[in-house]
C-alpha cells in the first residue's frame, strides 16, 4: 500500500479510534507488512521502516493533541535526524505495531523513540527495530519555533520528558550547519 494511502487510513480510521494520550504517552499503531514493503530478499525493506515511522508519528501527534496545536499555531514538524537499529526481520503479511513516544527536548529539537514490535512465542512484546528521531518544529510563515514556546503552548511537563544522555550526544554529533550557513560538500 502506498504511503499516502496508509497515512490517510491512519488519519481517518485508525487514529480516530485510538485512545487519547497525554503528551508523554505511548502510541501503539498497528500495521501489516504488505508486498509493496518488501525488498528482493522478501522481508521489509530498510527504507520502508522510516516511511512507516512517519505514519506512526502522525498517529502519535493526532492522539496526544499536538496535531491540533500545530493546526492552530500553523506549525509543522520536520525530521532533522534519525537513526535506526534492526534486530529481527519483518516478513510478508506479518502484523506488527510501532510504539512511539516523545522523549523530550534539547535546545533546538524534540526527540522521539519508535519501536517496531511483534509478539514473541510467549506473547510478550518483542522489539524488532528501534529508532530515535530528532525533529524541529517550523512555522508556516517561516522560521523555527523555539523549544520554550513548544513546551509552553503544548502544556508539556519537561520534568516527565528526559532525553537520555547518549541520545543527546547523538543529536549533537549528527547536526548539520544551519541553512543560513554554507555547507559545501568537499571530500578530504
Amino acid at each position: 500500500m502506498h504511503m499516502f494511502f496508509r497515512t490517510l487510513w491512519h488519519q481517518w480510521f485508525v487514529g480516530r479510534r485510538g485512545p487519547k494520550l497525554g503528551f508523554e504517552g505511548v502510541s501503539r499503531s498497528r500495521f501489516r507488512v504488505w508486498p509493496t514493503d518488501l525488498d528482493i530478499l522478501r522481508h521489509m525493506n530498510n527504507g520502508k521502516y522510516l516511511s512507516i515511522m512517519d505514519v506512526a508519528r502522525f498517529d502519535l501527534i493526532q492522539r496526544n493533541g499536538v496535531w491540533q496545536l500545530f493546526a492552530r499555531e500553523r506549525w509543522y514538524p520536520v525530521v532533522v535526524g534519525q537513526t535506526i537499529s534492526y534486530r529481527k526481520s519483518l516478513n510478508p503479511w506479518q502484523r506488527f505495531w510501532i510504539e512511539s513516544r516523545i522523549l523530550g527536548f534539547d535546545d533546538q529539537a524534540v526527540y522521539m523513540e519508535q519501536r517496531f514490535v511483534r509478539p514473541d512465542a510467549q506473547r510478550r512484546p518483542d522489539i524488532h527495530a528501534r529508532a530515535v528521531v530528532r525533529a524541529r518544529i517550523l512555522r508556516r510563515s517561516g522560521g523555527v519555533v523555539p523549544v520554550a514556546e513548544i513546551i509552553e503552548k503544548s502544556g508539556a511537563d519537561p520534568s516527565k520528558l528526559i532525553v537520555p544522555d547518549d541520545v543527546l550526544a547523538w543529536g549533537r554529533s549528527t547536526r548539520l550547519p544551519s541553512t543560513r550557513i554554507d555547507a559545501i560538500s568537499v571530500w578530504e
